[in-house]
């Protein structure tokens, strides 16, 4: 029995919503990331993640591989729908399928058989940047006709607001805050995913391209967000 006067923290546990067909999958990655100190539930179908995902969810677990509606209609539509972070978790291996994956809307993918504490490192990365650093608040940015304010997670390109996803605004204000100097692909990889990629780069540059779709007049001709050939990436100076 507590003491009078000693309070009791209650830490919240991170909420997952992992989606996979496979009955052993669900209940043995289940057990492993509630060992993690995630709660987790869990989704047999598209359609069922679909009813069930709530506000309350932290991040998504997505299988590609699913009965009836498709892997990647699923991310698609979550993504429409929400912000909440989605990461594919796939025995599709191929650059394409990951690729494909990506452009739906997905903010990472990992290939099974997998490990369930790499796993939780990822979700805990993506999720440990969601407020602005101490330096970003009350900073603001002007690109061309675009205007970021990340202290309030506001892009608005010609005076219209846009959309970016919480991993496109992460990008977006890392390349602005280096103020035109080129940012590698390993520093932008650990700055905006937190993880150690080892040198796979396909994450990062369809990052790069979704966000050219959103900020960029031409995205097939960026003037904005540029690349450095075999370096990394920058934004234009003034």
């Amino acid at each position: 029995m507590a003491d009078a006067g000693e309070v009791t923290v209650v830490t919240e546990r991170t909420r997952v919503l992992l989606v996979d067909d496979d009955a052993r999958i669900r209940q043995a990655l289940g057990l492993a990331l509630d060992d993690e100190g995630f709660a987790v539930a869990a989704a047999s179908s598209g359609e069922q993640a679909l009813t069930v995902l709530r506000d309350d969810v932290d991040v998504v677990l997505l299988d590609l591989m699913l009965p009836g509606m498709d892997g990647l209609v699923v991310c698609r539509t979550l993504r429409a729908r929400s912000d909440v972070p989605i990461i594919i978790v796939s025995a599709r291996s191929d650059s394409g399928d990951i690729i494909e994956g990506l452009e739906a809307g997905a903010d990472d993918y990992v290939t099974k058989p997998l490990d369930a504490g790499e796993l939780a490192a990822r979700i805990r990365a993506l999720l440990r940047r969601r407020r602005p650093a101490v330096g970003e608040v009350g900073r603001r940015f002007v690109l061309g006709a675009v205007e970021v304010v990340p202290d309030e997670g506001v892009v608005r390109k010609a005076g219209v607001e846009i959309h970016l996803t919480r991993t496109e605004f992460r990008l977006f204000v890392e390349l602005l805050s280096a103020g035109g100097r080129v940012v590698t692909r390993e520093v932008l990889l650990q700055q905006v995913w937190g993880y150690d990629y080892l040198g796979d780069t396909r994450l990062l540059d369809v990052h790069v391209r979704r966000l050219r779709r959103k900020v960029e007049t031409d995205p097939d001709d960026p003037r904005l967000v540029l690349t450095v050939r075999g370096v990394g990436y920058k934004v234009a100076r003034g």
